[in-house]
């Protein structure tokens, strides 16, 4: 017979019969009941009316009810603290019963009953079960007393319950000192006092090592994690835990298996790396390892993510195991990425033949992802052991000529790549790149073609008439493109100036004058002051020889290595993140769909926005270039229009952005609105496919545009402008100027918030005529009035000169008793004006301002623009 009898539907008044089977006398009847209640509370209905008649089904020897009837306590204790403490004389005598099964049970429901106003009454029953003789009470004991430090630390120091933790680790049954020693460990990770909690000691470790033989798998686990914590005194005592340990290497469970290898790397650090016991146990590593990957595909995951890291650390491990590192057809696809990339880690000169072999199969699947990391694996073993380098690109020759899109644009990627690697090696394969010129439609694969054709210039016979059809579709291409173009073109000219001089003019003039995107005008700029000042100057900057690439871009930092090797088989390794990444507290911004249902709907009429035509983007116009380079002075102010630098508040971290810091700001060009962003990966992958949504505000903001971020490659840096309009859906916001955003990627969608500053909001249409201010100003009541003294120094004539410039317009000018008072008016993207009354008085050096308006809500963020131009901070 099933208990699903217990989840049917139940009938109007049951409560009440079942109030009358708690307080029946058939013991029977009473379990029925009790089965019936955890039924409900389990489907989610409310039955804490029951409470106190549950928790009368306590007096009873019947196990099974008592089970049940704890079960239901643990759910609603914290709800019921005040009827818990009726539970507390129960507990006390279930501590004290003849049966180990009923103490263990009460014990553990002591520690899941996280009440603060009954958890002092425990201390007894705790204790005695601690000092038990029954090691199955002893063992559940002592994880209530993590669990109980956790409720209330003070109280377990207090009561020496640490002290009697510490004794169970020299406990005669294995199981106990496992469950002592889990318990120590999380007491010592929440505690923050790391091995304090421990006072290890050669001693301690022996009679934990004398268990590791007896204990369950998991024990085992408990036990090596807490044996990792332990720094021996001398190698020999380091060379004899080891010993000790290695067993374990053979064990069944990957678990077990990790943590052992966790154990030998950490004491290996404190050998001689010359000596036979330390290659020995190199050696003794690989097997283990090897056979984690016969497990299921979730143990292969991890294993070879800790494997990533020991051959960082040990890359001589597993040299001799390529083979188990091929891929096989059934495998999942994060398995076959992982051994792809352990493949690389262990290539070297003996094997790379064999490799490339089974990187050129791969390259012929059908999951693309995955062709593409085998074709990009191939120019990383090119890189990395050059003997074989000549192979590996004419492998890549062959899958060229396969004419397969993507194979053929990845291979552009990393032939690039080699290039970087072998300068003035490998050119005789320009020209069979050249002709799949037409094939290539990603970003990466046509940012590196371009970076070839610019630095192979002066060998490619129609090279200006190649890049003649990338400057063609210059305004079409990505960013990551546009920025190759312009170095290749600026190459082309240095190297071929008769060939290149029509064709530089014109990328510049496109850079400068009509992208959005600050980094390629700054770049443009520069490669326009250079050549028109000091062409020989210009290159040995654009021309100088590069750093040769690194074969391995993907290591770790030192002590971030060292830090994930302390922690095999953790979350950590397998992320490859330090371990405070999964304990920040900090928290993420509210999601929109959440906001969204929390935000209030409604709007004054006032505030309702206006018709307003949205502006087109319109980049800076740089100081007007005469036809020849030579005559273009830019060295005379600088970057045309004087623009300043950005500079980039910290928007999102990378630890609430998964791995993508979000930093950015607020511009206006040409009377159009941007959102400057700056994108960095933290990630060890490459992160793509950005798209933006902004949630309704207050001012109906939205983009006025697709978010185009190229491809952010690991540890590194992108920037985009986004053109905004205020045409989009109104939503009133706290505070006003608040605009939630969303930003989706290849990895996932993150969350911020971000604040539009006010003096940015106001449109150059905001200029009253006099009769219309006054008469504006007479027909606001003074209710709506709110004066403020800003403490400024600035002269009336600099104040006018900044106030303009931010669309808030001069209307009127008197001076009054040595005081010069300005009437100024300013419009809001949604219509609402701004009546001004500036009041200069320069010995007091303050303005005393007072502002008038239809939407009150709006002046503090006024006053707040207006100090910030009056102080001039903007």
């Amino acid at each position: 017979m099933t208990d699903s009898k217990y989840f049917s539907t139940t009938k109007k008044g049951e409560i009440a019969e079942l109030k009358a089977e708690l307080h029946g006398d058939k013991r029977d009847k009473k379990r029925e009941a009790v089965k019936k209640i955890i039924a409900m509370m389990t489907v989610g209905k409310d039955v804490s009316s029951l409470f106190p008649d549950v928790i009368n089904c306590m007096q009873t020897p019947d196990l099974e009810l008592k089970k049940l009837v704890y079960l239901y306590l643990m759910n609603y204790a914290k709800t019921q603290p005040d009827m818990a403490i009726m539970a507390v004389n129960t507990f006390v005598r279930d501590c004290d019963d003849p049966n180990p099964l009923l103490r263990a049970l009460a014990v553990r429901t002591m520690g899941c009953i996280r009440v603060d106003k009954i958890t002092e009454y425990l201390c007894d029953p705790l204790r005695k079960c601690l000092k038990d003789t029954d090691p199955y009470v002893r063992k559940t004991a002592a994880v209530c007393v993590a669990k109980m430090y956790d409720i209330n630390a003070d109280l377990v120091e207090d009561q020496g319950f640490l002290e009697l933790l510490k004794e169970l680790l020299s406990d005669s049954n294995p199981m106990v000192v496992a469950n002592a020693a889990a318990s120590l460990a999380e007491i010592s990770d929440s505690s923050g006092r790391g091995l304090e909690s421990f006072a290890m000691n050669a001693t301690l470790v022996n009679k934990l090592l004398a268990a590791l033989n007896e204990c369950t798998e998991w024990g085992q686990t408990f036990i090596l994690d807490s044996l990792s914590l332990y720094q021996p005194g001398d190698d020999r005592e380091a060379k004899s835990i080891i010993e000790r340990v290695a067993p374990r290497l053979a064990h069944a469970n990957a678990a077990v298996v990790l943590s052992a290898v966790k154990v030998i790397i950490r004491l290996m650090a404190m050998l001689d790396e010359t000596s036979e016991f330390y290659d020995t146990m190199l050696k003794k590593l690989s097997p283990p390892l090897v056979t984690l990957l016969a497990g299921n595909p979730e143990i292969q995951y991890v294993a070879l993510r800790n494997i990533s890291l020991i051959l960082q650390k040990h890359p001589e491990v597993l040299r001799g195991d390529i083979k188990v590192f091929f891929v096989k057809y059934n495998d999942p696809i994060y398995v076959k990425l992982e051994k792809l990339a352990v493949i690389v880690r262990l290539c070297n000169d003996t094997n790379t033949r064999a490799i490339l072999t089974e990187l050129k199969e791969y390259a012929s699947e059908v999951d693309i992802d995955f062709v593409r990391k085998a074709v990009r694996a191939i120019g990383l073993c090119a890189i990395k052991v050059s003997s074989e380098t000549e192979r590996a690109v004419q492998t890549l020759l062959e899958l060229i000529e396969t004419k397969v899109n993507y194979v053929v644009q990845e291979a552009v990627v990393v032939i690039k790549d080699i290039f970087r690697k072998f300068p003035n090696k490998y050119e005789g394969i320009i020209a069979t790149l050249c002709e799949n010129l037409d094939v290539l439609d990603e970003p990466e694969a046509r940012g590196a073609m371009v970076w070839i054709l610019g630095e192979y210039a002066d060998r490619i016979d129609n090279a200006g008439e190649l890049l003649t059809s990338f400057v063609d579709s210059f305004s079409d291409e990505t960013v990551q493109v546009q920025l190759q173009i312009l170095t290749a073109v600026v190459k082309l000219f240095l190297k071929q100036p008769s060939s290149g001089q029509d064709l530089v003019q014109t990328v510049l003039s496109l850079a400068t004058q009509d992208s959005d995107n600050p980094d390629l005008r700054d770049r443009g700029y520069i490669y326009w002051r250079l050549l028109s000042t000091d062409p020989a100057a210009a290159k040995e900057v654009v021309l100088t020889d590069r750093p040769r690439i690194n074969e391995e871009t993907d290591l770790l930092d030192s002590g971030l290595l060292d830090e994930l090797i302390s922690n095999i088989a953790t979350l950590a390794s397998v992320y490859h993140k330090p371990p405070s990444t999964f304990g920040s507290t900090s928290m993420p911004v509210q999601r929109l769909s959440e906001q969204r249902a929390t935000q209030s709907s409604t709007r004054d009429e006032d505030e309702s926005p206006a018709d307003i035509p949205v502006a087109q983007p319109v980049a800076e116009q740089p100081a007007a270039p005469a036809p020849a380079l030579a005559q273009v002075d830019l060295l005379s102010g600088g970057v045309p229009n004087g623009a300043p630098a950005l500079q980039y508040e910290g928007w999102l971290a990378e630890q609430q952005g998964k791995g993508l810091r979000v930093e950015g700001t607020f511009s206006r060009r040409a009377e159009q609105l941007f959102m400057e962003l700056k994108f960095t990966n933290c990630l060890m992958q490459p992160i793509s496919g950005f798209a933006i949504q902004f949630n309704k505000n207050s001012f109906g903001i939205a983009p006025a545009a697709a978010l185009s971020v190229p491809m952010v490659m690991p540890n590194c840096t992108e920037t985009a402008s986004l053109a905004l309009t205020t045409a989009g859906q109104v939503q009133r916001m706290d505070p006003l100027n608040m605009l939630q955003v969303a930003v989706k990627t290849n990895v996932d969608v993150v969350y911020f918030a971000a604040n539009v500053p006010f003096h940015l909001l106001w449109m150059p249409d905001g200029e009253m005529e006099r009769k219309s201010f006054l008469t504006t100003w007479k027909e606001i009541p003074s209710t709506n009035e709110v004066s403020s003294v800003i403490s400024s120094a600035m002269s009336v004539e600099t104040a006018e000169e900044k106030l303009k410039r931010w669309n808030f317009f001069i209307i009127a000018k008197r001076n009054v008793e040595l005081q010069t008072m300005i009437y100024a008016s300013a419009k809001y993207v949604n219509g609402i004006f701004i009546l001004a009354e500036f009041k200069f008085s320069p010995s007091a050096g303050n303005v005393a301002v007072a502002l008038k308006t239809r939407g009150v809500d709006i002046v503090p963020g006024t006053q707040q623009a207006l100090t910030q131009i009056l102080q001039g901070q903007v």
